[in-house]
């Protein structure tokens, strides 16, 4: 399998082949509202504003494995960032990245960039890069902010 062969939930609970994203540079991450990392939904609009035009999609999955800080339904997370961060990237159904109901995607990903730390999520704003053949190319930890990923990013396109 690769990444375009999963299915993802949409924040309606429509389901989302990847396959849709085929020839985009894609930043998939996991995401809270409720945590020290969550100015950085300002850096990823900013990435997002500045190269979508040029084929970047960000993939934002919110995530409540963490310290509980992701509370709140699907709706009121994706309210919660467009009104506080002005997000206009897709974000999609709340999910766990660890687990036994980990979302398959994250299996994946974590399958094809394993961290320094081991292989399962640490915490939220953990930031995957998949390049436009569908390549995982780069895991990133939270302590990295989307502002440094930007060169990695312009690269690809």
């Amino acid at each position: 399998m690769n990444i375009y062969d999963y299915y993802v939930k949409t924040r309606d609970n429509k389901d989302i082949k990847l396959e849709e994203y085929k020839g985009k540079v894609l930043l998939i991450v996991n995401t809270a509202t409720g945590c020290g990392f969550t100015p950085q939904y300002e850096g990823l609009e900013n990435l997002y504003k500045k190269y979508h035009d040029k084929g970047l999609e960000i993939l934002d999955f919110p995530c409540n494995q963490f310290g509980n800080q992701a509370p709140g339904t699907d709706n009121e997370i994706h309210e919660f960032c467009t009104l506080k961060y002005n997000t206009s990237f897709d974000q999609f159904k709340k999910i766990d990245v660890n687990g036994k109901n980990e979302s398959p995607l994250y299996t994946y990903l974590k399958s094809q960039k394993k961290s320094l730390l081991g292989k399962n999520i640490k915490w939220n704003f953990t930031k995957f890069i998949v390049d436009r053949e569908g390549k995982v190319i780069g895991r990133y930890e939270p302590v990295t902010t989307p502002e440094k990923l930007d060169s990695v990013i312009a690269g690809l396109l």
